[in-house]
C-alpha cells in the first residue's frame, strides 16, 4: 500500500480541464477535448507564470493559424508540408520567445490539417478553443493558497540553526574544545535554497509587486550565512586562550540569543564599537602567539561587523 498525495495544482488542473472541455462541448466546437489540453498546459504554480504561459500560447497559436493558411492553402495538405511548416514555425517561436506555445499550436496546426480546408468557421473554432482553454486556466489559477505558514516555518528553522551555530562558536572560544559535527551548516544551506525558491513563488503570485518581506529576509540570511561560513575556520584556528577570546565569546553569545526577524543591527554595531575600544585599552601582546591570536580575533570582529551591516542595509524589519 502507498499513500497518494494530491496537491492543489493537481486539483485545479483536473477541475479546469473538465470545465474547459464541458464549455467547448456545450458550444458545439470541433475537437472540444483540445480545450482541456490547453488548460492543462496553462495551469502553473504561480499567477505570473500562468499569465506568461497563456500569453505565449495565444501568440503561438495565432501564428500557427497564419502559417497553416500559408503552407496548406498555397502548397498542399500533405505530411511533408507539415514538416516544412514546423521547420519554419518552431525556430520563429523560439526567436520571438513564445516557445512554451509550440505544443499547443502544433495541436491547432493538426486540427486545420485534418479539416483539409481553412475557412473562417474553422479559424473561429480554433480561436474559441484557445480562448476557452486559456480563460479557464487563468480563472482556476486566481486561487493560490497562502505560503505564509511554510515561509514562517523556514524562518523559524533557519534562525534556530543560526543560534545553534553561534552557541558552538561561543563554546569553542571559551573551552578550546568541540564535538560539534556541523550538521546545521548543511541543513541551513538546504533550508535557505528551499526558502528562497518558495519566497520567489510567493512574489510571483502578486502582480503589483516584485519583492516582499520573506524574499528580502531570506536573501539577508543567505548573505549572513556566507559570513558565518567564513568565521568558523577563524574561530577554530585560534589556539591560545587569551583574555579577548572570552570578550568575543560573550559578545557572540549575546548576538546569537538576539537572532530574530527584527532589525537590531544598529544596537549591536554600537556594542561592537565598545568592544573594539576595550581591545584598544588592553595591554599589548607579550608574545608572538598572543599577537597572532588577538589579530585573528580582530579579523573575526571585522567579519561580524559585515554580518551586522548586511542586516542593517537590507532593512528587514
Amino acid at each position: 500500500m502507498f499513500s497518494l498525495k494530491i496537491g492543489y495544482r493537481t486539483v485545479k488542473t483536473a477541475i479546469g480541464a473538465a470545465a474547459a472541455i464541458s464549455i467547448a462541448q456545450f458550444f458545439g466546437l470541433n475537437y472540444f477535448a483540445s480545450a482541456g489540453i490547453i488548460t492543462i498546459l496553462c495551469v502553473q504554480n504561480s499567477k505570473k507564470r500562468s499569465l506568461q504561459a497563456a500569453y505565449d500560447r495565444f501568440i503561438a497559436c495565432m501564428l500557427a493559424i497564419c502559417f497553416s493558411f500559408i503552407f496548406f492553402e498555397t502548397i498542399a495538405y500533405h505530411p511533408v508540408v507539415i514538416g516544412l511548416l514546423l521547420l519554419v514555425f518552431i525556430p520563429l517561436s523560439v526567436r520571438i520567445k513564445v516557445s512554451e506555445g509550440i505544443v499547443t499550436s502544433s495541436v491547432i496546426i493538426l486540427h486545420l490539417y485534418t479539416d483539409k480546408n481553412i475557412t473562417l468557421g474553422n479559424v473561429f473554432n480554433e480561436i474559441a478553443l484557445i480562448a476557452i482553454g486559456i480563460g479557464v486556466a487563468l480563472l482556476v489559477n486566481l486561487y493560490m493558497p497562502s505560503l505564509d505558514v511554510k515561509l514562517k516555518q523556514y524562518q523559524v528553522e533557519i534562525e534556530e540553526n543560526f543560534r545553534s551555530i553561534f552557541k558552538e562558536m561561543v563554546s569553542y572560544l571559551r573551552t578550546n574544545e568541540s564535538r560539534w559535527v556541523g550538521e546545521e551548516i548543511i541543513e541551513t544551506e538546504r533550508l535557505l535554497e528551499e526558502a528562497k525558491s518558495l519566497a520567489f513563488r510567493d512574489v510571483q503570485n502578486h502582480f503589483l509587486r516584485t519583492q516582499d518581506y520573506y524574499y528580502h529576509y531570506f536573501k539577508t540570511r543567505e548573505k549572513q550565512f556566507e559570513i558565518i561560513e567564513r568565521i568558523l575556520p577563524m574561530v577554530t584556528s585560534i589556539d591560545l586562550l587569551v583574555t579577548q577570546r572570552y570578550m568575543v565569546a560573550d559578545f557572540l553569545e549575546e548576538l546569537g540569543e538576539a537572532i530574530h526577524p527584527g532589525n537590531t543591527a544598529q544596537h549591536y554595531l554600537h556594542r561592537l564599537g565598545e568592544l573594539h575600544n576595550q581591545f584598544k585599552e588592553e595591554p599589548l601582546p607579550t608574545s608572538r602567539d598572543e599577537f597572532e591570536a588577538r589579530a585573528q580575533l580582530f579579523q573575526l570582529l571585522k567579519e561580524i561587523e559585515q554580518y551586522l551591516l548586511i542586516k542593517k542595509s537590507l532593512k528587514v524589519d
